[in-house]
């Protein structure tokens, strides 16, 4: 029987049977994954919706690759397949043991922290083709160093990644759904239009269970050793009290490159006062909600509702929107050996839908996340730097500015809502799973919510800049 007809038939066996003996310990094994969105509460309906054997029937370790639907979220696994016990150096990775159906007697585990299958993933990526429901495909033009070892990379929440030597890193996506990710689509589109602010897609792999439409399963992209985390630069430079201005200054051009490649590569439209208000009204309506999860938020509804009101009353106009990064912040930035910035993981928010986020928005969302990430920084930092954040946002600014000619506080209104509405998220994010950053985001809705201090206002410019910015690559996460 050949790989694919093997798969189809023990697949078909699992859907009568509900996954059979791998479902007890797949609902126990997944709640506790840090990729997992469903925390909190019971697994209800949990099927699958393809399967595809990546090694020969018999294959010791073998490799199974299943989508899940677990309770209407699809997400990816990959199960490594082997007879108990596992080495020890396995051990960490194991889901549990097969007592019966086609896997008895073997221990199954995560296979991303098996060597050997790692290694796999990269040479199907090597050579393109379909297996069962996947599809490996690959840039001609950019060839794949084959062997290289890889390791997974540590600290990651939404997704998981593999570096290969020093020369790749494998993103694979865990909670899909169908249409092309903008991990891969953005990179590739701005690839096409010669900005190299971001690293192009090597490889890729994506499935299409049952026919339907495709979804993106991995993206492989060339790993930049000897870059510096933003995020972690900025604390090193805050730490020693050192200027970040000029970094800041970097990063707000280089940003302002990305936009404009997309906004040149990729459909623009403008909001009209409708689609202003409609816009608002999420932003309202997001608030509203946060109010009642986070009680710390409620004496200060009030007041940051009025800058969603303000933007809704503002709009006479359209408002430009354009593909943009979505999830914009410090830790999505890398600055290079050669000293340039470079921005990664263009997949956006991963709580959010993903026709959400191929949507056009104000490319002003990914700058107030920036200028809250520089205000996260700070208030790491004992005791709280507030003049350095203010000179690092107005820096960035200043070099979004010098790139495009438009300065993001010539339009204050537009600026405050956008950070009014990524405090707001924060708040929920830090209450849900850090309560102990909460007092991050809660100094910005103490600040944003007080009509005497605007969001917007900002120092003037940095003396010596234009007027008008983890391991030591941090990747795909």
């Amino acid at each position: 029987m050949s790989e694919a007809a093997s798969a189809r038939s023990r697949l078909a066996a699992d859907r009568a049977a509900g996954i059979g003996p791998l479902e007890p310990m797949l609902r126990e094994w997944l709640p506790r994954q840090r990729w997992f969105a469903g925390k909190g509460r019971g697994i209800g309906r949990l099927r699958p919706v393809s399967a595809a054997e990546l090694l020969p029937p018999g294959s010791v370790p073998g490799l199974l690759h299943l989508l899940l639907d677990v309770d209407g979220d699809c997400y990816q696994l990959l199960l490594g397949i082997r007879p108990t016990p596992l080495p020890p150096a396995l051990a960490p990775a194991l889901i549990g043991h097969a007592r019966s159906g086609a896997y008895a007697g073997s221990a199954v585990y995560e296979a991303l922290g098996d060597p050997r299958l790692a290694a796999l993933l990269l040479e199907r990526l090597r050579a393109p083709g379909t297996l069962g429901p996947l599809r490996f495909d690959r840039d001609p033009d950019a060839p794949i160093e084959p062997g290289l070892a890889p390791r997974p990379l540590s600290g990651e929440q939404t997704n998981s990644s593999l570096i290969y030597g020093d020369s790749y890193i494998l993103k694979v996506f865990r909670r899909v759904g169908p249409g092309i990710n903008p991990d891969l689509e953005l990179p590739r589109a701005l690839a096409a239009a010669g900005c190299a602010r971001v690293p192009a897609p090597v490889a890729w792999y994506e499935a299409a269970p049952d026919g339907g439409e495709p979804l993106t399963l991995g993206v492989l992209q060339p790993y930049l050793r000897g870059s510096d985390d933003g995020w972690q630069l900025a604390l090193r430079r805050l730490g020693a009290g050192a200027d970040f201005t000029a970094e800041a200054h970097a990063l707000g051009r280089a940003t302002a490159e990305v936009h404009s490649a997309l906004a040149d590569a990729l459909p623009t439209l403008a909001l009209g006062p409708e689609q202003t208000a409609r816009l608002a009204a999420g932003m309202t309506a997001r608030l509203a909600a946060t109010a009642r999860e986070v009680p710390a938020l409620r004496p200060f509804e009030a007041g940051l509702r009025g800058a969603f009101d303000a933007l809704a009353a503002s709009r006479g106009a359209g408002v430009p929107a354009q593909r943009i990064h979505g999830d914009l912040h410090l830790g999505q930035t890398l600055r290079t050996a050669d000293g340039s910035w470079a921005l990664i993981d263009f997949e956006g928010e991963p709580a959010r839908p993903l026709a959400d986020r191929r949507r056009p928005e104000p490319a002003v969302r990914d700058i107030a996340g920036i200028l809250r990430s520089f205000d996260y920084a700070a208030r790491s930092h004992r005791p709280f730097a507030p003049a350095w954040a203010d000179a690092c946002r107005a820096a960035f600014c200043e070099g979004y500015a010098r790139t495009t000619g438009r300065d993001p506080r010539e339009d204050p209104v537009l600026l405050r809502a956008y950070e009014t509405d990524k405090a707001v998220y924060e708040a929920r994010y830090e209450f849900r799973h850090r309560p102990d950053w909460l007092h991050v985001p809660m100094a910005a809705i103490r600040r944003l919510s007080a009509p005497e201090r605007p969001a917007h206002r900002m120092p003037p410019p940095v003396p010596g800049t234009a007027p008008h910015p983890k391991p030591p690559r941090r990747p795909l996460a």
